[in-house]
């Protein structure tokens, strides 16, 4: 018998050492802001093709609505609209890939960023699902808070629905408790996805040691990116309230920050 074989404590060296877990860094509470400086800079480096990004959400967000108005279930849009900040971590990919080239000044192409070659493709397609299921829960849970206020009968029309939302107490109610419970779920989805999608995108770790890091990073930088949290809400609202326009400039703004915010948080890859 060989001395591995008889001695307990040998090691095998045949065996890749395992992965340290990502470090999480300590920010400022300032900040977001110079994410989104930084952001704004990666944008105008090849606004082209981030403005084009931006276009192409107007344009899909604008052929849903078309649709439902098309269904008659134009209604559905605030609910389609809160969907959006569900999903956007995952459709900003080509984005934090753009500011990834751009950080290490590498050149970018329409195929970089359309073609996103990712670390862990598995593993961020695995997060995709997780997102994508959370949207479901979300439109699943509106109707059934619409059914609880008012009733089995069919969604009205968006012209009598929304005087009706905020007009008539149960309405108000819908309004209250949809807000409280759409925003717990949005805050699940960005302690989850906030830096684990782009992270993804990088470095080759699993889905589940990237969730945990990304909630670690939010919970022990809480007031800050908190702050985050609520910039992307104001410049999302601000797109989508703006007939999805200003979603040409404020989804890329926010997508090309994003990567800024992960590369701040989590420290670099040992060697």
């Amino acid at each position: 018998m060989s001395s591995q074989d008889t001695n307990p404590d040998a090691i095998d060296h045949s065996m890749p050492p395992p992965k340290a877990p990502p470090v999480v860094q300590s920010i400022a509470m300032d900040a977001p802001w110079r994410w989104l400086a930084a952001g704004w800079r990666d944008m105008w480096m090849r606004p082209g093709l981030s403005l084009g990004y931006g276009l192409v959400a107007v344009g899909t967000s604008a052929g849903l609505t078309a649709l439902l108005i098309y269904l008659e279930l134009f209604s559905l849009v605030l609910v389609l609209a809160a969907g959006f900040m569900l999903v956007g971590p995952l459709l900003a990919v080509g984005l934090y890939e753009m500011s990834r080239k751009l950080a290490k000044g590498e050149s970018v192409t329409r195929k970089d960023v359309a073609f996103v070659s990712t670390a862990a493709p598995v593993q961020l397609a695995f997060i995709g699902v997780l997102l994508s299921l959370m949207l479901l829960a979300w439109i699943r849970i509106a109707t059934l808070l619409f059914a609880i206020f008012f009733g089995v009968e069919s969604i009205p029309p968006f012209e009598q629905f929304f005087p009706a939302l905020i007009l008539e107490p149960r309405g108000l109610a819908l309004l209250v408790v949809g807000t409280l419970v759409g925003g717990a779920i949005a805050t699940v989805v960005f302690a989850t996805a906030v830096v684990s999608v782009p992270m993804l995108l990088e470095r080759d770790i699993d889905a589940v040691t990237a969730i945990i890091t990304s909630i670690r990073a939010v919970k022990e930088n809480l007031g800050p990116m908190m702050l985050w949290a609520w910039l992307i809400l104001v410049l999302t609202t601000f797109g989508i309230a703006s007939l999805f326009v200003g979603l040409v400039v404020t989804f890329p703004l926010v997508g090309h920050a994003t990567w800024h915010a992960y590369k701040d948080v989590i420290a670099p890859e040992a060697g």
